[in-house]
């Protein structure tokens, strides 16, 4: 540690005052470090996950390498929270980039799927900390009514990751080899340079005051949480495959409201060494800003989910492409953090926000019912410009509600619960929305096929009798197309296919596009309505959030001036 930053160090561990705006930077360049490892992963992997099945050969088995990390992240969070409460922020912090990494490369060298869904869960296991750690170190550094003004940087981290992950993932999945290595391993391996550079910043700027907290490990609560979250995450990711009323779903749901039985038992055992100390709900702020962050988790995926899919589905964008049309979106997010951030540090007042973002983002749905296939980008651009701001205003005052409604020695685990409780309720709204879409989508094709009968039907017959004239031979899509279709008067059969593979509308005739692309507009429209009802909840509910005056102190000083009065008391 250099003696200015130890020096700093120790003068907040003794209340002798703030760190300065160039010191809460370093170290700030030290989170977004950690955390732009995850969130650039989760993106890069995303858009290269299809070559690296069909390499693995195991397309049918993707869905459980994105299963065993949200598992294993998610699990995580809370866990992390309080341990860098017990052992030290950095400490957990610098651990959880070493598990990230080494799970990275194990996934680089992965040989079948099997493994590759296994070292993922090793790689969650380092992801679950990055996050909630960061956000925690700085509220030990940054008082309550400045926080918002730091964390536009860690919301900008998100944002970039957002657009350049796809840019990355399609260079790596698109490349044979690179350094003699196949091209979609670099998806994984590229965290070796990026968490090496993450680790030394880190090490090198990341010193912040601790306070040692002599708590035993909540065994049992790690033990019932795993038991509670694993069931709920299996059924969410897999119940449209298994089907949400069959035995093993319904085992799922059994076992996991047993396991938060359980979870809750052990917990209110633990009391204040619990990993999610049940006193933290008796602050009606902290209990609405959590219901509103599982409401916002589960709604803000109606748009994030579906317009990538709507980009690269019914505009034929690319994954590369669909990350940069996505930057509307961002803009709307960055500028609404920025804002926000600031009036927030100015002001002190931060509950406006809460019923503004609910608000923002329920228009930005509302305003997505207009969409049809055929509607240019940049009216799609300004439902995504309208979205970003309701996101950029609520991420970072959902936190902060959370984090200014519970002591200081409590920070930790209140940040990880939050963010926990976000991820939870963000897997359930992947779940339900792509359920809402895909299940809606065959008849939607099929009422699309019935109204475009005559057209598709004048198709059929133009590119018949193209083919058998030699007009266009047999490698031609719209050919390949017919030879696999079928009966084209089968609507049914017209409304599964889309429902399984798109790569077929791929250079495909307008007229015989059409159906399914319009279908598939339709589809996402109940998406869109569903999304607006669930955010219209969270909109109704910020209203009842207490708005507690944000304190002026850093969570260090806090401290640091307990420790002070218990000594004087002590002499």
């Amino acid at each position: 540690m250099s003696k200015e930053r130890k020096a700093a160090a120790e003068r907040v561990n003794q209340g002798g005052g703030p760190l300065t705006h160039k010191e809460i930077v370093l170290i700030l360049i030290g989170l977004m470090a950690g955390m732009f490892l995850s969130a650039l992963d989760q993106s890069v992997v995303g858009s290269a996950m299809r070559t690296i099945a069909d390499d693995l050969k195991g397309l049918e088995l993707q869905a459980w390498t994105t299963t065993a990390y949200l598992i294993t992240s998610t699990i995580a969070t809370p866990i992390y929270g309080k341990l860098g409460d017990i052992f030290g922020r950095r400490r957990m912090f610098l651990i959880a980039i070493s598990i990230f990494i080494a799970g990275s490369v194990a996934c680089g060298f992965a040989v079948d799927m099997y493994q590759l869904a296994g070292f993922r869960a090793f790689q969650g296991l380092g992801a679950g900390g990055l996050f909630a750690l960061a956000i925690t170190v700085l509220s030990d550094i940054v008082s309550p009514r400045e926080r918002a003004r730091y964390q536009g940087y860690i919301l900008a981290v998100f944002a970039s990751s957002s657009v350049l992950g796809p840019v990355v993932g399609g260079l790596f999945a698109g490349a044979d080899q690179i350094l003699w290595i196949n091209g979609w391993r670099w998806v994984f391996l590229i965290n070796i340079p990026v968490g090496a550079i993450a680790l030394y910043l880190v090490w090198r700027f990341l010193h912040v005051p601790h306070t040692p907290i002599n708590h035993r490990i909540d065994w049992w609560g790690a033990t019932t949480v795993i038991l509670a979250v694993v069931p709920i995450l299996l059924v969410a990711e897999n119940g449209r495959e298994w089907g949400w009323d069959s035995a093993i779903s319904i085992g799922m749901y059994v076992t996991g409201v047993v396991g938060i039985i359980s979870f809750i038992i052990a917990e209110r055992a633990a009391g204040d060494e619990a990993i999610l100390p049940l006193k933290l709900f008796k602050s009606n702020a902290f209990t609405m800003s959590t219901i509103v962050g599982v409401i916002v988790g589960v709604g803000m995926f109606g748009g994030m989910m579906t317009l990538p899919l709507l980009l690269q589905i019914v505009n034929g964008a690319t994954p590369t492409e669909a990350g940069l049309l996505m930057l509307p979106m961002v803009a709307g997010m960055m500028t609404a953090s920025i804002v926000s951030g600031q009036v927030t540090s100015r002001t002190g007042k931060y509950k406006l926000f809460l019923v503004s973002g609910t608000a923002f983002l329920t228009a930005g749905y509302a305003y997505m019912f207009s969409y049809t296939y055929d509607q240019p980008m940049w009216q799609v651009s300004i439902g995504m410009i309208i979205i970003g701001m309701g996101l950029g205003q609520l991420m970072q005052t959902l936190t902060l509600v959370a984090q200014n409604a519970v002591p200081a020695s409590d920070i930790g685990v209140a940040t990880s619960s939050a963010t926990f409780f976000r991820q939870m309720g963000g897997t359930l709204g992947v779940a339900i929305f792509i359920s809402i879409l895909f299940n809606s989508l065959p008849d939607k094709i099929a009422k699309a096929f019935e109204d475009n009968k005559s057209e598709f039907t004048d198709a059929v017959r133009r590119i018949t009798a193209d083919a058998m004239s030699g007009k266009i031979g047999a490698d031609d899509p719209n050919v390949k197309f017919l030879q696999t279709m079928g009966d084209p008067n089968a609507t049914a059969e017209l409304g599964d296919k889309l429902n399984t593979d798109s790569s077929f509308l791929t250079g495909l005739d307008p007229a015989l596009s059409k159906p399914f692309l319009v279908g598939f507009s339709n589809a996402a429209l109940d998406v869109f309505y569903a999304a607006s009802g669930v955010v219209a909840v969270a909109f109704i509910l910020s209203f009842f959030v207490k708005a507690i005056p944000l304190r002026t102190k850093s969570a260090a000083e806090e401290k640091a001036d307990e420790q002070a009065a218990l000594a004087s008391v002590g002499h």
